[in-house]
């Protein structure tokens, strides 16, 4: 089978993040030269620190790794049968984390960076693209992420002429774990739920009584704010990733039914009296010493972050490995700019990837990463790639970026927004299950579970189908 995009010899990634890493490893595992753009540490940005490739700048969690419950574990799942290299690196760099997957940052960034300097065809170049990348590369994809350098956004926007879409992602605070008062907290997961590398004994919590908590809310309004620059001001948040004081201002309990919810957790060192709010903290490294606070993403200024995090019982004499920030992200009108195959349509020799894309969320930017590499790699080896099934949860998310969510043209708005994974954007199942294994009915909460693990073991078998016709394309090629 022969595609429309020309035969090329060398496949060029820009940005060295999840997504870009990704790419550049599925590239090259498919036999295919591949040059990895990373302008750091020549230029850093604002969230950036190290030089390092797929540093995570915000959480270190990948969420859930439960892939018959949980849609991003589904992900998760689906990318190792790809060969991912960033699951592979998040495995072997894994921290307790309850339910979650969560990694050692420093360790995780490092084994992708080894792997990918150690492939022999991979060349990693260390200068920025200041601008759309040149003419002759006939064959590349653009996954600078949210903080893509001024020249470059500038250059897509003039070929598009459509402004990116744009809203705040935010940085929670890291606490030096022997600085926490254990006398006052404790460790628990909630609901004791152990995840991989866990012990159901995960986060340490720290409870709040009703006035503590009021107290606290109190001065997370009062709490100076970093100021806006003019060209922010009218930048609307990702819901899935607002600030804690922004949380406060929608209502004064909104915390108590979000990152402070005080449910499935018993405080051992009063355990006839309920907290009334929680603050959870989750392993950040591997070795233990290091704990973010879940949740806790803020614009306040770092001398307010530390006078209101220090009122928080347990964290009274907290040390701050880093303190919270905020940092601007834009993404692409994915659906009109984009096709079926993440071209961009005014020049097809550019494919997009990762977070700019409109999908949010480090494993789902990498898995965009994963898949615009495969189409990559097929267009350089003169070959097409049918897209991952709509019944999977790779397909699933490319089908949103690429196919949904249209500009409202009557309304004069966009209504494409960046999403994380979820089985809402799964086709519904052709028959819904309704009865347990011995024939009894299901029941409340057994019907939903049962129609997540039907959604699940239906996207992993097509999977499986999708991925041994690949296979059995390129063994004809």
């Amino acid at each position: 089978m022969i595609s429309n995009t020309p035969k090329t010899d060398t496949v060029h990634v820009i940005g060295g993040g999840l997504a870009g890493s990704e790419a550049a490893w599925q590239i090259a595992n498919a036999g295919v030269r591949v040059v990895l753009h990373e302008m750091r540490p020549l230029r850093m940005t604002e969230a950036h620190r190290t030089e390092g490739l797929a540093e995570l700048v915000c959480s270190n969690s990948f969420r859930s790794d439960d892939a018959a419950n949980n849609a991003v574990g589904l992900l998760h799942a689906e990318m190792r049968r790809l060969g991912s290299l960033i699951m592979r690196s998040a495995d072997a760099n894994q921290v307790p984390a309850g339910g979650a997957l969560a990694v050692d940052r420093d360790g995780f960034s490092a084994a992708v960076t080894r792997a990918l300097h150690d492939h022999p065809l991979i060349e990693i170049d260390r200068s920025e693209i200041a601008g759309l990348p040149p003419a002759e590369w006939g064959n590349a994809i653009v996954a600078t992420g949210p903080l893509t350098s001024a020249p470059l956004a500038d250059a897509i926007r003039e070929l598009t002429d459509e402004n990116a879409l744009a809203f705040f992602d935010a940085i929670a605070p890291i606490v030096h774990k022997d600085s926490i008062d254990m006398s006052v907290a404790w460790f628990q997961s909630r609901y004791d739920k152990v995840g991989p590398g866990g012990t159901g004994a995960d986060y340490i919590n720290c409870p709040m009584t009703k006035e503590q908590y009021d107290a606290f809310v109190a001065a997370l309004l009062a709490g100076e704010k970093v100021d806006f620059k003019d060209w922010e001001t009218n930048t609307p948040y990702f819901d899935g990733c607002l600030p804690v004081e922004v949380m406060a201002e929608r209502g004064h309990e909104t915390l108590r039914h979000g990152p402070m919810k005080p449910v499935g957790l018993t405080n051992p060192h009063n355990p006839t009296v309920k907290p009334y709010a929680i603050v959870q903290l989750r392993q950040d490294n591997k070795l233990g010493t290091l704990y973010n606070m879940v949740g806790f993403q803020t614009k306040l200024n770092y001398g307010a972050q530390q006078r209101v995090f220090r009122t928080i019982p347990g964290l009274e004499n907290a040390e701050f490995a880093r303190l919270g920030g905020l940092h601007r992200n834009t993404f692409l009108n994915s659906p009109k700019l984009l096709d079926a195959q993440l071209r961009l349509r005014a020049q097809s020799r550019l494919r997009f990837a990762g977070q700019m894309t409109g999908c949010e969320g480090y494993v789902e930017s990498a898995s965009i990463g994963l898949i615009a590499g495969l189409y990559a790699a097929a267009n350089a080896r003169g070959q097409s790639l049918e897209p991952p099934p709509a019944t999977t949860a790779l397909g699933s998310l490319l089908g949103h970026i690429t196919g949904g969510h249209i500009e409202t043209i009557e309304a004069g708005t966009r209504s494409f927004q960046p999403m994380n994974i979820n089985f809402g954007l799964f086709p519904p199942l052709a028959s819904v299950p309704t009865k347990k294994p011995d024939g009894s009915r299901l029941r409340g909460n057994e019907k939903t579970v049962a129609k997540k693990q039907a959604l699940s073991a239906r996207a992993l078998s097509d999977l499986d189908r999708w991925i041994a016709d690949r296979l059995r394309v390129a063994a004809a090629a």
